[in-house]
């Protein structure tokens, strides 16, 4: 699963579903990830063996996400923006999900994982993004216990 960032804060319950049988392919959830920065939203993301290749963070204003290896291209190499208009955390969200559902297998394949992309289970994948929303609800409001912890900006 990714690594966590030294000084970052993330609250809620992490959430790891598998994406093929053999339990190689990951999707990972941190319900609230506050960054440095003292910005932040849910951050989730794509492994294989252990490897981060994928990575969102609809974090609104600043949201992005990661492609083409994260782990191998570092945050600044595999930065994207979000398209116009996907500006809040609602959306990007929804965007995210919606690319993931769609977009996985050529997404692996684009990072150097043509292999691993094939044992993408289709059912797995829905399984895991489905799964996502109705996990951010059950945590509750975390930006309000971050924002009194001084994790976020009020």
């Amino acid at each position: 699963m990714a690594t966590t960032i030294d000084g970052e804060t993330y609250l809620g319950e992490t959430l790891v579903q598998p994406l093929s049988a053999s339990g190689d392919i990951t999707m990972y959830l941190w319900p609230l990830r506050c960054l440095n920065t003292k910005m932040g939203g849910p951050t989730f993301g794509i492994d294989v063996n252990g490897v981060e290749v994928i990575r969102f963070d609809p974090h609104g204003p600043g949201g992005h996400w990661h492609a083409k290896g994260y782990d191998k291209l570092g945050a600044g190499g595999s930065h994207i923006d979000f398209p116009k208009g996907v500006d809040d955390i609602e959306r990007q969200l929804k965007w995210s999900l919606n690319h993931i559902r769609e977009e996985t297998k050529q997404l692996l394949e684009e990072a150097g994982y043509p292999d691993e992309a094939k044992s993408v289970d289709s059912e797995m994948l829905n399984v895991a993004t489905y799964a996502i929303e109705p996990h951010l609800q059950k945590q509750g409001d975390l930006r309000r216990q971050a924002i009194a912890q001084g994790a976020l900006r009020g």
